[in-house]
């Protein structure tokens, strides 16, 4: 071994690579190699992940269409058409859709109206959940959809047995936790001709824990169209009854609030109501109250404290509501209300509705029911009173006090007027008809209270009273005629019977030269028997015996008089 050697020098060769020239070929010849192979490598991955990429784009959507497809099918029992489905990976697995329809039972060519139908839908998974059993969806939101539940006993339905058989072996595959839809519509229709469907305009829908064969939760707010007002309410849903929606079975609570009823022509007023609902699609009971601080009718224009609690219930296979029970209170007056609120048009097309209740209460105050029908401030008599009556609104453009048609009978007890002329006249009458005609005399006579019973109906917004009782001690009075709600017309004319004489009414010589007069005003017991008036406007009313009457009947019965004295002589 030579020294150069031993001494770790350079080995024969390695002194040509201290040449300049040799070690940069080399170096040109090693970086290249390197770059060249970790190229290849990220080119080769990178065309196989496009390769796997495209592959499961190419048949995630068709496998995902399925899947949303049979998923629907099992839970609505019901044929189901998609028309886009799409899958990007731009943020994540992103899933687009459009053009959902689920189709009634039994239908599978489309000619029918879908019973749902979605204008688009998105959401976002993992892929891997793609290839699971059971792909879980954390949220869905939906745009533009619509319910439609079809008429009662519709022709389209199958069998329970029958879908059962066809749709039972596919497995549902994707559970949804939470659904959210804006612009969502629900339509009950309606199979009776001439009834218009209940379409409910919901804004937001929320739905959570979507699974199968299971009620789930619900959150809806709805623009309320007529009254303006916004609607809130919480429930649960389903599970749906694909042979038969109308079974589906719903339940809740909910809030209406700042409902304008204005929006209702010849009424005003704010609403806000709570209440509780369950039932089914197809007929769905309602519980609440309501209270309307400013209630007013525009006939009268006199704002008053209405509460009511109630008890409906919806029928959707008419479109109608019944009243089964509704107490409203009115500032002191009790009524016991129930009817129909029924979805028509009026004889120009116009839609609407057509309402008819029976009113009851013998709680009621003749102040409340003046002040909010009569535009007279403050209402002309205080009293207790009992009604009876059946009010119909039929659908129109017209104001709700023009088109209002009611009938009835009045009792009213313990009565004053509110007007303090009116009432002193009334206490003198009472007590000359009384035959104290020295108390009339006095400074105050002393108060009386009236009664009064009688039957009345009511339309284009005047009163009829065709026979009015109308009685105070020592007097009773008859009386027929009609007002005019917005008070410019007051005519009535009767009756008016007293207990005494004409001569015992009168006192001094007033009553000796009334003493002729006793036989003449005399008829059937009662000590004077003569026609009145009540005339004038609501803000001068006029009462008085109707002097043209009372001359004809003077000379009426002393003709009579006359005759018979001459038929008795001998």
């Amino acid at each position: 071994m030579s020294e150069f050697e031993v001494s770790g020098g350079p080995r024969p060769g390695e002194m040509e690579a201290e040449k300049p020239a040799r070690p940069d070929a080399r170096g040109r010849r090693r970086f290249p190699r390197w770059l060249a192979w970790g190229c290849g490598v990220a080119l080769v991955l990178l065309v196989v992940a496009g390769a796997v990429v495209a592959y499961v784009l190419h048949n995630a959507e068709p496998i995902l269409r399925r899947r949303v497809i049979a998923s629907l099918e099992q839970r609505f029992q019901s044929p189901v058409e998609l028309d886009v489905l799409h899958i990007s990976l731009l943020r994540g697995l992103q899933v687009t859709g459009s053009g959902l329809r689920i189709l009634p039972p039994g239908e599978h060519d489309g000619a029918a109206a879908p019973m749902l139908s979605v204008k688009s839908f998105e959401f976002r998974t993992g892929l891997r959940a793609l290839f699971e059993p059971i792909m879980r969806v954390k949220a869905v939101e939906v745009q533009g959809m619509e319910l439609r539940i079809p008429p009662k006993d519709h022709g389209g339905a199958i069998p329970r047995q029958s879908m059962r058989r066809d749709l039972g072996k596919v497995k549902l595959s994707i559970r949804v936790d939470e659904v959210v839809c804006s612009d969502a519509t629900l339509t009950i229709e309606t199979n009776q001709p001439g009834k218009e469907p209940l379409v409910f305009a919901i804004r937001d829908l929320r739905l959570n824990d979507v699974g199968p064969g299971k009620a789930f939760p619900f959150e809806a707010r709805l623009l309320n169209a007529k009254p303006v007002g916004e609607i809130h309410s919480t429930g649960h849903f389903g599970p749906w009854q694909g042979d038969d929606p109308r079974q589906t079975q719903i339940d809740g609570d909910y809030s209406f609030t700042n409902a304008d009823l204005g929006s209702i022509k010849g009424i005003s007023g704010t609403l806000n109501s709570t209440g509780r609902f369950g039932g089914t699609l197809g007929e769905i009971g309602v519980t609440g109250r309501t209270d309307t601080p400013d209630f007013a009718l525009d006939m009268s224009e006199h704002p008053m404290d209405l509460r009511t609690q109630f008890d409906a219930t919806v029928d959707g296979t008419t479109g109608d509501t019944k009243l089964n029970s509704v107490q409203a209170t009115l500032r002191h007056t009790v009524l016991q209300v129930s009817g129909t609120v029924e979805h028509a048009r009026d004889w120009q097309g116009v839609r609407g509705h057509t309402i008819d209740l029976a009113v009851a209460s013998d709680q009621a105050r003749i102040e409340d029911m003046l002040t909010l029908g009569m535009k007279t401030s403050p209402a002309l008599m205080l009293g207790g009173m009992t009604l009876r009556a059946r009010v119909r609104i039929p659908p129109g453009h017209a104001s709700v006090t023009q088109k209002m048609r009611v009938e009835g009978t009045i009792a009213v007890h313990g009565a004053t007027f509110a007007n303090p002329k009116w009432q002193d006249t009334v206490d003198k009458l009472s007590a000359r008809a009384s035959g104290n005609p020295k108390q009339a005399n006095a400074t105050e006579a002393q108060r009386v209270a009236s009664q009064m019973i009688g039957g009345f109906s009511l339309a284009n917004a005047v009163l009829d009273v065709p026979k009015l009782d109308y009685r105070i001690p020592g007097a009773q009075v008859d009386l027929a005629g009609k007002y005019s709600l917005d008070g410019k017309t007051f005519a009535f004319n009767g009756t008016a019977r007293t207990q005494a004489t004409a001569s015992q009414m009168l006192t001094g010589w007033k009553s000796i030269l009334a003493m002729p007069f006793d036989r003449l005003l005399k008829k059937d017991g009662a000590g004077v028997e003569v026609p009145i008036k009540v005339d004038g406007t609501r803000s001068d009313v006029k009462f008085g015996v109707d002097m043209d009457k009372l001359g004809s009947q003077i000379v009426g019965r002393h003709k009579g008089q006359g005759q018979q004295g001459t038929a008795q002589k001998p």
